[in-house]
């Protein structure tokens, strides 16, 4: 009999036995068993099938695509769920975010900070004249009658103050300015080659990059301008003149700090080198020395950059130097007067205000390097020379310790 639902005439053949393919047995097992359509499975998928009544609406779909706004929880109407009322509301908060950066952008717009700028370096060397004959005899000797007795030899003379952090530099970064002054005192004042006028360029890499012209030009053009003075950058002496007769420099100072701007840090050396120093023609002889003093204050400044890239601003320099004739111009070399010279002239050079070109700023200014007590005279003669009217010993602010109030 057949079963409702067969064909009439019976199944054909070459068909498959219909529902009995899928059934499992012993020798088959079923490809689905370990598939499990559980809800977490459901609410998984990517399509869901629509309400009847959703289904009833006219060209309505039989499923629609899940948004990742809305959650499985969500209840199958129409209305978004709590998922995507959440999302909405995270768009919302951005765009309103958004909106008022845009308001407040334009209401106060930006105004980068100007960029620090370098001021060029104003100098001024002034050379001291003897009021005697210059002694002479060996350097060890001529340095223990001297007030350099007690200074410190080279580099271990410029010694670093007590550091404590201001308002907006840290103790590091203070200690990074002051081990960069120093670096710079020491190429600058003890140096060989820099002494002899041999090199310029252990000095040139320490200092900013927008001094560079200006310190080039010095070098190669000095002048006595107050801008372009090659002892105003360094000390160095007239190859023609003098060298340097015992290595051993004798120094003595002081280094203080100040925070100038909240970006800008402010360091001050106060150093005073003596040289013993000998005629650069000739024969050198064990006692035909003489000591040779410069007195150097120095204004560096650093930014943040400049700390960082271990480098200086040297804004000002005041330089004392003697014994010197007046009339000697020191921009380009100091020229001592050595052992037994006196000086030749009774005032510096004269100058013509009618003359062209750029005006020497430190015209007329000549000091008189005073005869410390105790330091042996010159064989030639045993009374210090008096003094010639109108010379008078400059006097250099007491060296400062420690932080220093701005300068006005």
């Amino acid at each position: 009999m057949a079963v409702p639902g067969d064909p009439p005439n019976g199944t054909p053949e070459g068909i498959g036995g219909g529902d009995d393919e899928f059934r499992s047995d012993d020798h088959r097992p079923d490809e689905f068993r370990s598939v499990v359509f559980d809800e977490d499975f459901v609410r998984a998928a990517r399509l869901q099938e629509y309400s009847a009544q959703e289904r009833m609406g006219e060209h309505a779909r039989a499923v629609r695509s899940r948004s990742f706004w809305s959650t499985g929880a969500a209840p199958r109407t129409s209305t978004p769920g709590r998922g995507a009322r959440q999302g909405m509301l995270l768009v919302l908060l951005i765009a309103t975010a958004f909106a008022v950066a845009v308001y407040m952008g334009l209401r106060n717009p930006y105004v980068p900070a100007p960029a620090g700028h370098t001021e060029p370096l104003s100098s001024t060397v002034v050379p001291l004249a003897p009021p005697s004959p210059v002694p002479g005899g060996r350097p060890a000797d001529l340095y223990a009658d001297s007030p350099a007795a007690d200074y410190r030899v080279g580099a271990a003379g410029i010694t670093l103050p007590a550091v404590r952090r201001t308002a907006h530099f840290t103790d590091a970064q203070i200690v990074t300015a002051l081990s960069i002054a120093k670096d710079y005192l020491v190429q600058s004042s003890l140096d060989p080659d820099i002494l002899s006028g041999a090199a310029s360029r252990p000095v040139r890499v320490l200092l900013d990059p927008d001094q560079l012209a200006q310190f080039d030009r010095s070098m190669t053009s000095p002048s006595g301008d107050g801008r372009h003075a090659a002892t105003g950058w360094l000390v160095r002496f007239d190859p023609g003149t003098a060298v340097v007769a015992d290595p051993r420099v004798r120094v003595g100072g002081t280094l203080a700090y100040e925070e100038l701007t909240p970006d800008t840090l402010v360091v001050i050396t106060d150093h005073t080198f003596v040289y013993a120093v000998r005629p650069a023609t000739g024969a050198p002889a064990d006692d035909g020395a003489s000591l040779f003093t410069v007195r150097r204050e120095l204004r560096m400044r650093f930014d943040r950059e400049d700390l960082a890239a271990r480098r200086a601003e040297l804004a000002a320099a005041y330089v004392m130097a003697g014994p010197q004739d007046c009339s000697a111009d020191p921009a380009g070399g100091f020229r001592p007067l050595l052992a037994g010279a006196g000086p030749t002239t009774v005032g510096p050079a004269p100058s013509d205000p009618y003359a062209g070109g750029d005006p020497r700023r430190t015209a007329g200014l000549c000091g008189v390097l005073a005869q410390p007590q105790g330091q042996p005279q010159s064989q030639s003669t045993g009374q210090p020379q008096s003094q010639s009217p109108g010379q008078s010993q400059p006097r250099l602010p007491a060296p400062a310790a420690g932080p220093l109030s701005p300068a006005p």
